[in-house]
């Protein structure tokens, strides 16, 4: 049985990724040994997308009201990396890791997986 889904960010200045996700995101973890912290996502969903090219994955942070997020991120002093976007599925944007990893935030107008 499945228990749960590990996503792995890599990164270029994991510490401090590592701390914010700890303290601008607000992710609980756990110190898995030596200081190596691996965080409580919320709640996920998986979805299969048809592509041309080479296989791959990608992480994405949904969220409920994607303007009031950005309003707290700015306050914090956090990147936007892109302007929000309306999608049929969607508003998108993305945000600045200190790392350089640039992590995709949508507010999705579908139907949520994670509800079930």
């Amino acid at each position: 049985m499945i228990s749960g889904a590990h996503v792995i960010v890599y990164s270029q200045d994991a510490e401090q990724d590592r701390a914010f996700i700890r303290d601008v995101l607000g992710f609980p973890g756990v110190d898995a040994g030596g200081g190596w912290l691996v965080f409580k996502l919320p709640p996920a969903e998986v979805a299969v997308h048809p592509t041309d090219g080479p296989p791959r994955h990608e992480l994405s942070l949904m969220c409920d009201n994607l303007d009031s997020l950005l309003d707290e991120f700015r306050a914090k002093g956090v990147e936007i990396t892109r302007p929000v976007s309306e999608q049929r599925w969607g508003r998108l944007t993305a945000i600045r890791l200190p790392g350089g990893a640039e992590l995709p935030l949508y507010e999705p107008l579908h139907p949520v997986a994670h509800d079930l």
